[in-house]
């Protein structure tokens, strides 16, 4: 069960799948805004000039006001899940530097005792041999 979990883990947390998600939350928070503007400013245009409806100026401001209302909604909504990722990404980074810092960078060396470069296969202290990974 641990296996499956760190699975979806990394998939759930993988770029692309973030990066639709986040996608399609702002896709419906800007249907909202075009819904507002056909609605509120465009079918009103339309009846206008079509001799539908007449509207007068408090209907307008009226409809201003929901089209700026749609607007807002959008601009929380995107602020809330920049915000969020922003967090996720952050976390995401942390996992990534603690099991980097994991991995040892120097080795002592079984002769003279001094720290050496993981890599060498010489101590520059001692220009000893290092015994190779078996």
């Amino acid at each position: 069960m641990k296996k499956f979990m760190d699975e979806f883990k990394k998939f759930a947390l993988r770029g692309n799948v973030m990066d639709m998600a986040v996608g399609v939350l702002i896709g419906g928070a800007f249907s909202g805004i075009v819904t507002s503007l056909t609605d509120n400013f465009i079918n009103p245009i339309l009846q206008l000039i079509t001799g539908g409806a007449r509207y007068t100026l408090s209907d307008v401001a009226g409809f201003a006001s929901n089209f700026l209302s749609a607007v807002v909604n959008f601009i929380i909504m995107a602020f809330i899940l920049f915000c969020l990722l922003k967090g996720i990404n952050r976390l995401i980074r942390l996992g990534i530097k603690k099991e980097e810092a994991a991995a040892p960078a120097t080795k002592t060396c079984p002769f003279c005792m001094s720290e050496i470069n993981i890599k060498a296969t010489r101590c520059p202290h001692c220009t000893s041999e290092q015994p190779g990974e078996e």
